[in-house]
């Protein structure tokens, strides 16, 4: 039985200085993209990751263009972790789901609160039947986190960053296709539609189409619309998360960094 301690919610927010925890601290990344940074190492993170970080361990948290997240602090005999790490496993949104009604039951003094243990279970549970494996080689998880580092820069330019390194772009991009299942490209597309649909599902959002895909990588509005409408099924106008019919697309994968 989980006992949460705190669920609170970042509007949007470029850093977070170092602290710590005496409880776990689960955060769901439900915008933008950053990096935490810890003693020994620094996690990239990207919309719909959650980020877990045992207790007693000092962090901090970055980015250019700014995150939103919901994070809370709790206590789990069920969480086992010795390491930070960074689990992408919500393609269908069931964890943002979790993490959103965890954050209305503690927020609203209601007759419902007794429901707030039961999120924290759920998503305790989901979580906990990933182990903190290495999925990549190393040049693919360096490719990886170069892409979800500088995805929001319409600027950026992904061939002359596979071109700077000791291999040959047409190697690099079997081999990060063969581990992912998706060419550098095609990742590069997904974290940035996936972090538009995250924005446009904001009031601010809303009226801001053309900022929203230059805020996401794209610097074409139109370019961006067509390649929207094509994975969610609707333009960016009249997206909503209930309206959207995602492309279909291969078995989720579960993408765990370390």
């Amino acid at each position: 039985m989980n006992n949460i301690l705190y669920v609170g919610k970042h509007a949007l927010t470029w850093t977070v200085s170092r602290h710590i925890h005496k409880s776990w601290e689960l955060i769901y990344c439900t915008g933008g993209a950053g990096e935490m940074h810890f003693d020994d190492r620094t996690l990239s993170y990207g919309v719909n990751d959650v980020a877990i970080v045992p207790p007693m361990i000092p962090h901090s948290n970055a980015s250019r263009e700014g995150f939103t997240n919901i994070h809370l602090n709790l206590t789990d005999p069920a969480l086992t972790y010795t390491e930070p790490l960074i689990i992408r496993a919500d393609s269908n949104g069931f964890l943002r789901d979790a993490f959103t009604a965890a954050f209305y039951y503690w927020s609203e003094a209601s007759a419902e609160y007794t429901l707030l243990p039961l999120y924290g279970q759920l998503i305790v549970a989901y979580l906990t039947q990933y182990r903190p494996i290495r999925r990549h080689s190393e040049t693919v998880q360096q490719i990886e986190d170069n892409i979800l580092q500088h995805y929001p820069d319409c600027t950026y330019d992904l061939n002359a960053y596979l071109s700077s390194l000791p291999f040959s772009t047409e190697y690099l991009k079997k081999m990060f296709k063969k581990e992912t299942g998706l060419t550098p490209l095609q990742y590069l597309t997904d974290r940035r539609l996936e972090n538009a649909a995250s924005t446009l599902s904001t009031f601010w959002g809303k009226g801001n189409v053309s900022e929203t895909a230059r805020m996401c990588g794209f610097s074409d509005p139109l370019y961006f619309s067509r390649l929207f409408k094509k994975k969610y099924g609707v333009s960016p106008r009249n997206y909503t998360p209930e309206a959207a019919s995602p492309a279909p697309s291969g078995p989720d994968e579960v993408k765990i960094m370390v």
